[in-house]
């Protein structure tokens, strides 16, 4: 019996919780339904969308009743066999809590992987899937939360993957799928080299290749048969883009690291002088109130090469996010960080583990879940919240 079969109970049944929590802690249907329209496209062969909703303001339109979605395809990919069999049953937002909850079970089984602590387990799937935003993303599962829940899934995966059995070609897989999803996720490919290099290591950096290639390629291949050229370009073609205010300096800007730092670390809830007094800004909110318990990351060993390397890649992550025009609004929460979380997550399970679980860990687990609870309800139940 494997390290990993010896536990797999607790993430089937953490699984199980955390869909209910994502679907019962939902707002419904989301109105930005991008992923179902072109998962509905991709099943009649066509690649664009024949319908321009007024809401959906982030089409290109092609000429002849054609709108193309600008968002990566790993979602309605995904979506496919769901509305193949469910049609208009399936709504987007299902999906969303299908792979948030899976991202729970990953993340049980990444940290039983680093020390078979049933506890510390336990800890770690709770503390990404209710004291983290992913929670809030999961349950509200709009294409731009979706996009960002599954790349976290996938690299979750690839993380699992890498620390158990290795086999190259699957970690490609999950980081091509994960690419897909978020493109700049295609930067923590440096982690997954380092944990590969070993005896053999061509073999097995080929079999990498080999499984992130079909990814890129049919990437490069659906931005051609729209635009004509193989990179992404899709951002920059929405009308009007580039007349807001925020892309001034274009869609990626390194004078908007500034504005990103200060959402990320120095954003705070709304006081307001009557009930309920604190509300959540839907502009964002710092990293260490949503997930206090992050901070453990910062205790991980800096000497362990891989927690090095774990730190380059949240940084190289960073670097694209945070020159991004715009930091993330609507939100709950720095959404964007979310592309680094499974990482995150890894180094703050490897932080825990120098000390072992204290009454503090529980702690500040606690004031996270607490947190976004608040988040969740106050935004999607009682429609409270500040912009």
């Amino acid at each position: 019996m494997t390290k990993i079969q010896k536990i797999v109970g607790i993430p089937l049944i953490a699984f199980c919780i955390f869909f209910f929590v994502y679907l019962f802690t939902s707002s419904g249907q989301t109105p930005y339904d991008y992923f179902t329209r072109l998962s509905d496209a991709f099943l009649a062969g066509k690649y664009y969308l024949t319908e321009n909703p007024s809401w959906l303001s982030e089409l290109i339109p092609a000429g002849d009743g054609k709108y193309f979605v600008v968002y990566p395809p790993m979602p309605a990919i995904l979506l496919m066999p769901f509305r193949a069999l469910f049609g208009e049953i399936f709504q987007q937002q299902y999906l969303a809590h299908i792979l948030g909850a899976g991202i729970v079970a990953l993340t049980i089984l990444i940290s039983w992987s680093l020390k078979k602590d049933r506890k510390l387990a336990i800890w770690s799937g709770v503390l990404i899937g209710a004291g983290s935003i992913v929670w809030f993303l999961s349950s509200v599962g709009s294409s731009w939360y979706l996009g960002q829940v599954s790349a976290a899934f996938f690299i979750s995966a690839a993380i699992l993957e890498s620390l158990n059995r290795k086999r190259s070609l699957l970690v490609g897989v999950f980081l091509g799928a994960a690419f897909l999803s978020r493109l700049q996720t295609i930067l923590t490919l440096p982690l997954f080299l380092f944990v590969l290099y070993q005896r053999q290591w061509f073999k097995k950096y080929l079999l990498l290749g080999l499984g992130i290639l079909p990814f890129i390629a049919f990437n490069f291949y659906y931005n051609f048969i729209r635009f004509g050229v193989i990179w992404d370009k899709a951002y920059l073609l929405i009308p009007g883009l580039l007349q807001e205010p925020w892309y001034q300096g274009g869609l990626f800007n390194l004078a908007n690291i500034p504005n990103h730092l200060r959402v990320i670390f120095a954003s705070f809830p709304i006081i307001t002088k009557e009930f309920p007094y604190f509300k959540p800004p839907l502009g964002g909110l710092a990293i260490w109130i949503t997930t206090p318990a992050f901070v453990y990351s910062l205790f991980a060993k800096i000497k362990e090469r891989a927690i090095q390397v774990s730190w380059f890649v949240i940084i190289l992550v960073s670097l694209v996010i945070f020159s991004h025009g715009t930091t993330g609004f609507t939100q709950f929460g720095y959404r964007f960080a979310v592309d680094f979380y499974p990482i995150l997550t890894f180094l703050t399970i490897k932080g825990v583990i120098k000390t072992n679980l204290k009454w503090h860990h529980w702690l500040l687990l606690i004031i996270g879940v607490v947190v976004n609870i608040w988040g969740v309800l106050f935004i999607n139940k009682l429609g409270l919240f500040s912009f």
